[in-house]
């Protein structure tokens, strides 16, 4: 019995062992399951990671050449704008050496004119001085006969009291008889010497009055150094090659028709070497011409939309020079006050002729000629230079505007409350109405001396502009018409036509209607081309 509880026993702690050696067995195996799945899970994490972090290094390359191409990028906008400011630096100081040129030459001009005024000044003042001169000597021997005279008069009186007295003896007579006699006796003689002298004296008068006035004409053309304008209706651009007039001209032609379109000008590309010719009567649409081609030719890039741009550029440049010509008139006379809407009319006048003369020229020379011969009679000089470079005023606008030149300066003169003395020059240096003082007498002369002088103006020329402008003012008449230039020497008329007002079939209609005008108001040679155009422009702007 001893035995069986000892193999219980035995079997007891064996079955224990087992046991516990079965569950750490067990165990064991959850153990290494769970380690292998637990590396498994991790494998499977590091290839993700691996896989991530390749992605993660494959954009960040990517971004690299990118930055690096925005990189390149930015050099090469970096390049061109430097480039671009540098060109605009040379740009900006060649037109500033160009202005400076211009200066320089206006400054050298004046000092000319001062320097002929100082001669002048010298010569008149030395003139003064003889003059002086020989007034003290007249005075003097004015004195001297004075005394003589102041003798022969006492002598005279005691030798005509010494007669009185004997003829008071001889005849008997009282003092107031002999008086009386006396008296009659002389009264006829007296008469016929008062008449004589009287005579004599406004022939002196009238003599010395001529002369004067000779003299202060002479003084006054003397005192005012014109020079003859030769007037043209060509300018010449230069060009830097030859290749240059196949690019002005353009695929098809399409360039040049562009730019005599918004210039109004006529564009010649002959076998000249390396010049283009623009003609037209317009001085100023012949200068915006001119800007606007020289322009495009420093620039390189000639299309459509570029003459476009050029041309407005230039119209600017040539209204701003309009006004500075005006002021320029003014300081180079003295004038400091004068309405700026007169002083663009005035400034105007640079571009506008009369008889081929320039009519801002023809004016500050009247000025010049009238200012002279007011000082010179001791009227109101500055009154009398006003007058004389505002007289021509109307020739301004009167293209654009019905009425005489005459008629159109008085409104003008009144319209920007010029002085009425200034006023009444304008409105009479043509006789159209009386002159109510000397001044405006002052400015017929002047405006007859400036006009008159060898070369100054020349007929055939003004009658061309006249025709040109007639043409131009038909075309202009009818509506729906935009602008209208007369063009090959008056041959042509382009006439651009509003396209929301006249159709397709309304500009054969247009173009009949101003054949027939011209044909019944003009007189000219030849034939007469008229070119109705007619363009739709749509622009819109993508953002």
């Amino acid at each position: 019995m001893n035995i069986n509880l000892f193999e219980l026993v035995a079997i007891a702690i064996v079955s224990i062992l087992l046991g516990v050696w079965g569950g750490y067995a067990y165990r064991r195996k959850v153990w290494e399951n769970q380690a292998a799945n637990a590396k498994n899970d991790a494998d499977h994490l590091i290839s993700e990671a691996k896989a991530q972090v390749a992605a993660a290094e494959a954009e960040v390359e990517a971004q690299k050449q990118a930055a690096a191409a925005v990189k390149q990028g930015a050099e090469n906008t970096k390049k061109a704008k430097i480039l671009e400011a540098q060109e605009e630096i040379r740009n900006y100081r060649q037109e500033t050496e160009n202005e400076l040129n211009e200066k320089r030459s206006d400054l050298s001009r004046q000092e000319n004119r001062l320097q002929q005024r100082s001669d002048t000044l010298d010569h008149k003042s030395s003139l003064l001085d003889e003059r002086a001169s020989e007034l003290s000597h007249k005075e003097d021997q004015l004195k001297d006969q004075k005394t003589s005279l102041q003798t022969k008069l006492s002598q005279a009186e005691k030798l005509i009291e010494e007669r009185k007295q004997k003829l008071l003896e001889v005849a008997g007579l009282s003092v107031e008889e002999a008086k009386k006699l006396v008296l009659d006796n002389l009264k006829e003689d007296l008469v016929k010497e008062r008449a004589e002298l009287i005579k004599a004296s406004n022939e002196e008068i009238q003599a010395k009055a001529d002369h004067f006035a000779h003299q202060v004409l002479v003084d006054a053309i003397e005192s005012s150094a014109a020079d003859t304008v030769a007037e043209t209706t060509v300018s010449v651009v230069d060009l830097p090659n030859e290749e240059m007039k196949g690019r002005i001209i353009g695929r098809e032609g399409r360039n040049i028709r562009s730019f005599e379109a918004l210039t109004g000008i006529d564009l010649i590309i002959d076998d000249t070497p390396k010049v283009v010719t623009l003609s037209g009567f317009d001085p100023i649409r012949r200068e915006i011409a001119k800007r606007a081609m020289q322009r495009l030719i420093k620039d390189g890039r000639i299309h459509p939309a570029r003459i476009e741009e050029m041309v407005d550029k230039a119209r600017k440049e040539v209204n701003d020079d309009i006004y500075e010509a005006g002021e320029a008139a003014l300081m180079d006379l003295g004038i400091h006050r004068m309405n700026p809407e007169m002083v663009k009319m005035l400034g105007r006048l640079k571009y506008r002729t009369s008889y081929g003369q320039n009519v801002l020229a023809h004016s500050i020379e009247v000025a010049k000629l009238a200012g002279t011969m007011a000082a010179e009679l001791g009227l109101d000089e500055k009154m009398a230079v006003r007058a004389g470079l505002l007289h021509d005023i109307g020739k301004a606008i009167d293209h654009d505007i019905e009425g005489s030149h005459v008629e159109i300066g008085v409104e003008l003169a009144r319209k920007y409350r010029e002085p009425d003395l200034v006023v009444n020059a304008i409105a009479a240096h043509h006789g159209d109405v009386p002159k109510l003082s000397f001044i405006a007498d002052l400015v017929v002369a002047a405006d007859t001396i400036s006009s008159a002088r060898p070369g100054a103006r020349s007929e055939s020329l003004e009658n061309y502009i006249r025709r040109l402008t007639d043409l131009e003012n038909i075309a202009n008449s009818y509506q729906g018409v935009e602008q209208a230039y007369a063009i090959q020497a008056g041959r042509e008329v382009r006439v651009m036509v509003k396209p929301e007002e006249i159709s397709d079939d309304r500009t054969i209609i247009l173009a009949r209607d101003i054949q027939r005008r011209v044909e019944k108001e003009l007189d000219y040679p030849g034939n007469i081309k008229i070119t109705v155009i007619r363009e739709k422009r749509v622009v819109t702007i993508a953002k």
